[in-house]
């Protein structure tokens, strides 16, 4: 049986893709900062085999660039000799439409997920050779708890974000994870880039008179 470990697990795309990979067969072990969120998943999980992975350094979460940049490489650090060993690894990052572009007021999450980015981008040549694919999931507008955070637990406010347009959901997100990794082991999915079809880019988006907040 395949193992994934899937961090950022406790909501949105991260649960997703644990429920995801594992009904498609995987032995899911699961990491976030909510250990009682990812009791609640692995419980609810039952029979698809999900275990939780209690996050190791609290401090490493505090700051967007921490969780993304040095997130991303510690995790494939610790990892990466059994990937190897495996000889069938897959390292899967999402990363954001960010990674690609900047936007007034994004400085932050921008040059993380830009950092992020390159992470994964030096990864893939410094396995060169080695049994381990590299794909980076950049999705643009998707409707989880992010925005909730963002707003500082104001949801009517993150609800706004999505008026007039219908966002991404965290299964969009999963599907285009869950695909990647089915490939067979010699095709390596590079990077995709999804969006809503009502965004073109991070500012650009197709805003519809008469459609509330995604629901």
């Amino acid at each position: 049986m395949p193992t994934a470990v899937v961090t950022g697990a406790s909501s949105g795309i991260g649960a997703a893709t644990a429920r995801a990979l594992a009904a498609d067969g995987y032995r899911v072990v699961l990491g976030a900062r909510r250990l009682e969120r990812l009791e609640e998943l692995a419980a609810a999980g039952g029979a698809l085999g999900l275990e939780p992975l209690a996050d190791a350094d609290e401090e490493l979460w505090r700051q967007m660039y921490e969780t993304n940049a040095l997130g991303t490489m510690r995790m494939t650090r610790a990892l990466l000799p059994r990937l190897v060993e495996s000889g069938d690894g897959h390292v899967v990052a999402v990363t954001s439409i960010a990674a690609f572009e900047v936007y007034r007021g994004g400085a932050g999450y921008s040059a993380a997920k830009h950092a992020q980015r390159a992470v994964l981008g030096a990864l893939r040549l410094e396995l060169l050779g080695e049994p381990v694919n590299v794909t980076e999931i950049a999705p643009g507008m998707v409707e989880t708890e992010f925005s909730v955070v963002r707003f500082g637990g104001d949801e009517e406010a993150a609800a706004r974000v999505y008026t007039g347009m219908e966002p991404l959901r965290a299964e969009d997100v999963a599907e285009c994870i869950r695909w990647a990794v089915a490939q067979p082991s010699h095709v390596n999915i590079d990077e995709i880039v999804v969006r809503p079809r009502d965004q073109a880019t991070a500012t650009e988006v197709h805003r519809r008179r008469g459609l509330g907040p995604a629901s």
